[in-house]
């Protein structure tokens, strides 16, 4: 797994979504910055969200990531914890919020091209999101 600082720059960003209680489909280009923040790296994405039967909207979002000694913790941009991963060599994370249930996988097996996985599911939610990462001019 990557260090925290060699996620430091831009990267170009993919993200398929795939809705089964919507039985649809959508689709986020963007792109995301790792930026040097007071304890670690802020995390901005912005780009634009297309899904079915509905205008291309503006869509944006930031995190903050932060080395600890058990791997890299994400938080929430308010400072509550969202999850970690990378502690025991583990990709792997999940976050309950509510009823909700967020489990998510990395995989930087092709470093500098890393993937994330999410699997959602809830009493109102059941979806998949894929997203692919990498440098400009890669």
């Amino acid at each position: 797994m990557p260090e925290l600082a060699a996620f430091e720059g831009d990267w170009l960003l993919e993200r398929q979504i795939s809705d089964a209680l919507a039985a649809a489909a959508g689709r986020f280009d963007g792109q995301a910055r790792f930026a040097p923040g007071a304890d670690g790296l802020i995390y901005d994405e912005e780009g634009v969200l297309h899904l079915p039967g509905q205008p291309p909207m503006a869509a944006t979002r930031r995190y903050l990531w932060r080395a600890e000694a058990a791997g890299i913790a994400v938080f929430f941009d308010d400072g509550r914890p969202f999850h970690g991963f990378g502690s025991t060599g583990s990709e792997q994370a999940t976050h309950h919020c509510g009823p909700d249930l967020y489990q998510v996988r990395y995989d930087f097996s092709d470093w500098p091209r890393w993937r994330t996985l999410w699997r959602v599911t809830g009493p109102r939610k059941d979806y998949v999101m894929r997203s692919t990462y990498w440098r400009p001019g890669d």
